[in-house]
Order: C-alpha cells, then sequence, then structure tokens
C-alpha cells in the first residue's frame, strides 16, 4: 500500500483569507492523522502567502506520522529544513511566484547544485526526494545526486486521465521501472484526485507514496474530511 501524505497548504490559503486561525491548521493536521493519513506534507513558499514559515516549526510536535517539507532550496527554505529536522524533504524548483508547482527538474544541468543540496540534507538525517518529470534521462540523473527518493510530477496524466486517454499513464510506468531498477524510491504528486489515483496506484511498481492536497481538500467540502481520507487509503491498497 502507498503511503498518504496529505498536503495542508489549502487550509492555510483558507485561513489567511481572513486572517486569524480559522480553520486551525495544527488541528486539521492532527485530525488528518488521526482519521488515518500517513503523513504532512507542507510547501511553504518565500511570500508566506499559505503556509507561513512559523507553520513548519509549530507542526513539529503535531505530525507523528511521516513529515514532508517541498520547496525550492534556497537558503531560508534550507535553514527552515534543518531547523525543522523532518522526515523527508522534497526539492522542487519552482519560480518565487508560481501558483503552484509546473515542472520537475533538469538533474542533469543542477546535478552539482542537487548534489552539494541533498548531502547537507542528508548529513543531518532528513531523507531526500527530488520532484521529476517522467523523463528517463531525468530519473537517471537524479541517481547521480545521491538522491534517496524521486517524486513524479503527475500533472501531465492527470490531465490525460481527464481526457479519457489511459496512455498517458505509459511515461510514468517507464520512468518508475527504471527507478525500480536505479534502486530510488518513488514518490508521486500534483492534480491526483478520487477519480484517478486508484489506476495511477494500479499502474506503477513500487509506488511508495503520494502527496495530494488542492484536490482533497476541494473534495472534502463535498464529501467530509474523514470520509475522503479513507476514500483515499482504500483507492491506494
Amino acid at each position: 500500500m502507498a503511503k498518504l501524505s496529505v498536503n495542508i497548504n489549502k487550509i492555510a490559503t483558507l485561513r489567511n483569507s481572513r486572517g486569524g486561525n480559522v480553520p486551525d491548521l495544527l488541528k486539521v493536521a492532527a485530525d488528518v492523522q488521526r482519521f488515518g493519513a500517513q503523513g504532512i506534507t507542507i510547501h511553504p513558499r518565500p511570500d508566506e502567502r499559505h503556509i507561513r514559515y512559523q507553520d513548519a516549526h509549530d507542526l513539529v510536535p503535531i505530525v507523528h506520522t511521516e513529515y514532508n517539507i517541498e520547496g525550492n532550496p534556497v537558503k531560508k527554505f534550507m535553514d527552515l529544513v534543518l531547523a525543522v529536522k523532518p522526515t523527508q524533504v522534497t526539492l522542487v524548483p519552482d519560480a518565487d511566484d508560481a501558483i503552484t508547482s509546473n515542472a520537475g527538474w533538469d538533474t542533469i544541468t543542477h546535478k552539482s547544485f542537487l548534489q552539494e543540496v541533498i548531502q547537507e540534507f542528508k548529513r543531518n538525517g532528513i531523507r531526500a526526494s527530488i520532484f521529476v518529470d517522467p523523463v528517463p534521462e531525468m530519473v537517471e540523473g537524479a541517481k547521480e545526486t545521491g538522491t534517496d527518493r524521486i517524486e513524479l510530477y503527475t500533472e501531465a496524466f492527470a490531465h490525460q486521465y481527464g481526457l479519457g486517454n489511459k496512455d498517458g499513464i505509459k511515461p510514468y510506468v517507464t520512468a518508475a521501472e527504471i527507478a525500480n531498477k536505479l534502486e530510488l524510491g518513488i514518490n508521486a504528486g500534483h492534480d491526483l484526485s478520487l477519480d484517478n489515483i486508484k489506476y495511477f496506484k494500479e499502474n506503477i511498481p513500487q509506488l511508495l507514496e503520494v502527496s495530494i492536497g488542492h484536490a482533497l481538500i476541494a473534495e472534502s467540502l463535498y464529501l467530509g474530511l474523514d470520509n475522503v481520507v479513507n476514500m483515499y487509503l482504500q483507492k491506494l491498497k
């Protein structure tokens, strides 16, 4: 069974839209784990428009499952991760003004940079994952950086699946097979939903973890957070 890590960025967005502390991010994180999720993901950005850097510290005593912090490894982000020491850091090549993640790393061009960053995190006992597109060369390049895992960027799959094109899974299957041969762990995330998660899980060999936020929170508006978390868990078995 692949683990479900719930990205709670959207809860922070809702909280920040009115000021104050409603909804309570820490309570949601605690509840999501109580409902069965095996991890919590946050993705702080430099402008703190959703997750604030202080949230990352405040979540430490709350997250008793896997704690995953995503972001672009600029100095401020690296300092945060090294102070918090989550279970996993997922490196994402976001521009400062990106609305959401929109591309994986060029692991060949940025090999030396990623090696240096990953070594620093691993020296501090933090598992490293790199956000990558399902491109064989990028997966092979990821191995050279020393990362423990890759996170497959699944927007293209989700888009094609929504159009009824199930062949959109093929590049991801190939990427996963290469990762398995290279002994890289496989995570996945971006636009995965209740509609497509079961098909993705069934076709990706040795999928370890999915990180889901936007769809899960949106689905919860209709179906309830407890119910939706357990619906994902059933589909990930």
